[in-house]
C-alpha cells in the first residue's frame, strides 16, 4: 500500500471522528487530522422555553429521551424512544452540504414480559440532504421516518416504525419543565465542567398505539395491534462533556410516583462500582423541590449475566437516602439495548416499579451504563 493511500484512509476515517491505531497500517507519516471544534462549555443560564426545547447543534452531544410504562399488572408494556444529537470534529469549514458535521441517532425499544427479550431498533445517519434533521426552535427531530415532535399545544408525538413493531404515542404533560440542578445546569461531577443542561417533563399522559410483527410469518407482517394508556418521562438533556475522571459508567432513575411526584436519580460510579458522584432530586405534583440528597447509596443486589454482551448486570438495586429506603424491581429481567450499530456498544435501559417496605409506590426507568466497557463519546 502507498503511503498516500494510507494517508487517504486515515485522514477520512478521522473526518467522522475515528482514531484506529497506526499499528493497523505500515504507514511511515501519520495523517493530518482537522482541528477539533470549540465544543462550548456549560455555564450556568435560564432555560428559555420554547428555544430550549428544540436542538443546540453547537454543543458536543445531546439527547431527547421518553419511557414509560403503559398497561398495568401481567399486561403492562415499557417502552423507549431516545433521540440523540451528535457533533463531530469535521471541519465547518468544509462547503460541501453533504459533510457530516452533525448525525443522529435513535434508538426504540418495547419490553414485553411475555417475550422475555427486548423488541429494539436503532437507526444512524448524518443531518443534511437526506431528509435526517433536528430543529433549533422547538422539539422537530426525524430520521429515516422516525419522527419525535411537540405540537404548538405543548403535546408530544412519536412515530416508530420498526421491523419487529410500529410504536405511535401521544404524550400531554401535566405541569411545565422541571428544571434539574441548579436552575436547569445539572452537576455530574465535583468540577465545573462536568455538567449538563437538563430538564425533564415527568408524569405524560400517555396514549399508545403498538402493532406487533408476527415473526414466524415472514418480513413485516403486522398482525396484533395493542391500543394502550399510561405515564412516561421525558428529559432533554445537551452537554460537551462525558464524564469526571476515574468514571466508567452511571446508573440513572426517573420514576413517576404514584402520588404525582416524581425522582430522577444518578450516581457516577467506577470500575469497582464505588460512587464518584451523586444527586437525588425528589419533586411534588407540581415540580416544586422537596428533597435534594448529594449522599444517597445505590447497592445492587444479584447479578445477571447477558448472553448478548456477556456484561453482568444487578438483578435489583436497593436505594437508601437519610433513613428511607427502597427497591428497584423491573418489570424482566433481560432489558439490555444493544446499540453497536449506532451509538456503539450496550447499555441496560429498563422499566422499573420503585418499591418502599414491600408496597409499588412509583414506575419508571432504569438505566445502567459501564457495565462491560466504559462509556465513550
Amino acid at each position: 500500500m502507498s503511503n498516500t493511500l494510507r494517508r487517504l484512509i486515515l485522514k477520512n476515517l478521522a473526518v467522522f471522528g475515528f482514531t484506529p491505531s497506526l499499528k493497523s497500517f505500515a504507514a511511515s507519516t501519520a495523517p493530518m487530522a482537522p482541528p477539533s471544534p470549540n465544543f462550548p462549555a456549560v455555564l450556568p443560564r435560564a432555560l428559555v422555553f420554547p428555544r430550549d426545547y428544540g436542538a443546540h447543534p453547537e454543543y458536543r452531544t445531546e439527547w431527547w429521551y421518553m419511557t414509560g410504562w403503559l398497561g398495568e399488572g401481567q399486561d403492562a408494556i415499557g417502552f423507549q424512544v431516545t433521540f440523540f444529537r451528535s457533533r463531530t470534529r469535521h471541519p465547518e469549514s468544509n462547503p460541501s452540504r453533504f459533510a457530516p458535521q452533525q448525525l443522529l441517532f435513535a434508538h426504540a425499544a418495547l419490553a414485553i414480559p411475555g417475550e422475555g427479550k427486548l423488541r429494539h431498533a436503532e437507526l444512524s445517519g448524518r443531518v443534511g440532504p437526506t431528509g435526517n434533521t433536528f430543529s433549533a426552535i422547538d422539539t422537530n427531530l426525524e430520521l429515516s421516518g422516525w419522527r419525535l415532535q411537540r405540537q404548538a399545544n405543548d403535546i408530544y408525538t412519536v412515530e416508530i416504525a420498526a421491523d419487529t413493531f410500529i410504536l405511535k404515542i401521544e404524550a400531554r404533560p401535566k405541569s411545565g419543565p422541571v428544571l434539574r440542578g441548579a436552575g436547569g445546569v445539572s452537576s455530574k461531577g465535583p468540577a465545573a465542567q462536568f455538567a449538563s443542561y437538563y430538564y425533564s417533563r415527568p408524569q405524560l399522559a400517555i396514549s399508545a398505539q403498538i402493532t406487533l410483527k408476527d415473526e414466524s410469518k415472514g418480513p413485516r407482517i403486522f398482525e396484533q395491534s395493542i391500543n394502550k394508556t399510561g405515564l412516561a418521562w421525558f428529559d432533554h438533556e445537551w452537554s460537551s462533556s462525558l464524564m469526571m475522571p476515574g468514571a466508567v459508567g452511571w446508573d440513572w432513575i426517573g420514576i413517576n410516583l404514584l402520588d404525582g411526584g416524581s425522582i430522577m436519580a444518578f450516581r457516577m460510579r467506577d470500575a469497582a462500582g464505588n460512587t464518584l458522584f451523586s444527586d437525588w432530586d425528589r419533586r411534588d405534583a407540581g415540580g416544586k423541590l422537596i428533597k435534594n440528597y448529594r449522599n444517597a447509596s445505590w447497592n445492587p443486589i444479584g447479578k445477571w449475566r447477558s448472553n448478548r454482551s456477556q456484561f453482568t448486570y444487578p438483578e435489583r438495586i436497593a436505594l437508601r437516602a437519610e433513613n428511607r429506603e427502597w427497591m428497584l424491581k423491573p418489570l424482566m429481567q433481560d432489558q439490555e439495548v444493544d446499540a453497536r450499530a449506532s451509538t456503539g456498544g450496550y447499555y441496560y435501559e429498563g422499566a422499573v416499579e420503585l418499591l418502599e417496605q414491600g408496597k409499588v409506590v412509583g414506575r419508571g426507568y432504569l438505566e445502567l451504563t459501564g457495565y462491560g466497557a466504559p462509556v465513550t463519546l
